[in-house]
């Protein structure tokens, strides 16, 4: 994600985004922007979010339309994470006699908890640069590492309960705090549940546009949906399974799935059977390899995972080391109880030296959550 502005003379003379790969980036689009509006771009400031791209690939180098356009200065507000280009339009654009500055520093590694907020003690160049940087924080992890950035995502009450012992959920937080939850889904690539969560609820999993117009058509954004089932036990008139958009769905079984049931699901969707993690993992809690299995869906382009899992499954990937972010809602209720569902279940640490450490935690209201 991508935006550029031209300034002239302290004006903004055009404006662009990069809508989706293979479409003009935003530095293009800015340019044509400031063409059709009759404005000459030439000894303009270019202000853009991100490293403007040096290679050829779907579409041409931005730096040589900055270039032939005759702009004098480019501000830039993250570097481009992907090794085998950070940092080379540093060097070209100054070849070429532009003047260029740049606001932020070299992406670091992901920390477990990313937000918005936190400002304190950085210049306001600073602030933007952490911005601009975080527009792009899952594409940036996958280009790096090639997995999935893992947001773990779950609904709760105070002391940490997700359902009662008989499984009733609908609805611990309110419509605010589920309408929020409806972004994230919509911002990411893919989502994953484990089978006991279709066993109890049914779901969808689907990314249902906020927009009036979507609405009205009924049209859902396509999102993949990643069901562990380690024995195959996805009923066949499952929603994920049976609806339109089944060919979204992917059923992770392991080798000792019954064979008739995988292969009934996989005239239905798709199935990938994984291999099983040894005994000597971390997480204990899942049969399934989901090192493995990231980097599957990293390998398929999958840059963003959202987990909302029940206790089982949101303890495997926050105690296994492979999440990035966690988003708990919260409702201002006390459920209580020893066998209610815990938002995250496992076996848990066995000292305070082996917790999971958040970072940089933000946190908002919801309504009433």
């Amino acid at each position: 994600m991508v935006g550029a502005v031209l300034v002239q003379r302290g004006k903004i003379i055009g404006r662009g985004w990069h809508r989706r790969a293979g479409r003009p980036h935003a530095e293009i689009e800015a340019l044509r922007d400031a063409q059709k509006h009759s404005h000459n771009p030439k000894s303009a400031t270019l202000y853009v979010t991100l490293e403007p791209c040096c290679t050829h690939g779907r579409t041409p180098p931005c730096t040589e339309a900055i270039i032939a356009a005759g702009i004098k200065k480019v501000v830039v507000g993250a570097t481009d994470p992907n090794p085998k280009h950070s940092g080379r339009a540093f060097k070209i654009l100054p070849r070429a006699g532009i003047e260029i500055d740049w606001w932020g520093e070299r992406p670091r590694e992901p920390v477990f908890v990313s937000n918005n907020n936190g400002s304190r003690g950085r210049s306001p160049h600073q602030k933007i640069a952490d911005d601009c940087a975080k527009l792009n924080e899952a594409f940036n992890h996958w280009i790096v590492r090639r997995t999935p950035f893992v947001t773990v995502k779950a609904a709760m009450t105070l002391d940490g309960k997700i359902a009662t012992t008989g499984g009733e959920s609908k609805w611990i937080t309110g419509e605010k705090a589920r309408a929020h939850g409806m972004k994230l889904r919509q911002s990411s690539d893919a989502i994953l549940v484990g089978i006991s969560t279709i066993l109890a609820d049914n779901p969808s999993l689907t990314a249902r546009s906020q927009k009036p117009e979507a609405r009205s058509q009924n049209k859902n954004l396509r999102l993949r949906r990643i069901i562990l089932d380690s024995m195959a036990r996805t009923p066949l008139a499952a929603k994920v399974v049976s609806d339109e958009s089944a060919a979204l769905t992917a059923i992770i079984v392991s080798k000792s799935a019954p064979k008739n049931r995988v292969a009934a699901l996989a005239e239905k969707v798709k199935v990938l059977v994984a291999p099983t993690i040894n005994s000597k993992s971390k997480i204990k809690n899942s049969k399934l390899n989901l090192k493995w299995l990231l980097e599957k869906l990293g390998a398929e382009n999958v840059t963003s995972l959202l987990v909302e899992g029940g206790g089982e499954v949101n303890a495997s990937f926050l105690l296994g080391g492979l999440a990035q972010r966690a988003a708990f809602f919260y409702a201002p209720k006390i459920l209580g109880g020893r066998d209610s569902r815990k938002g995250v279940a496992g076996e848990g640490a066995k000292s305070l030296g082996e917790v999971v450490q958040l970072h940089e935690v933000e946190w908002r209201k919801l309504g009433e959550d």
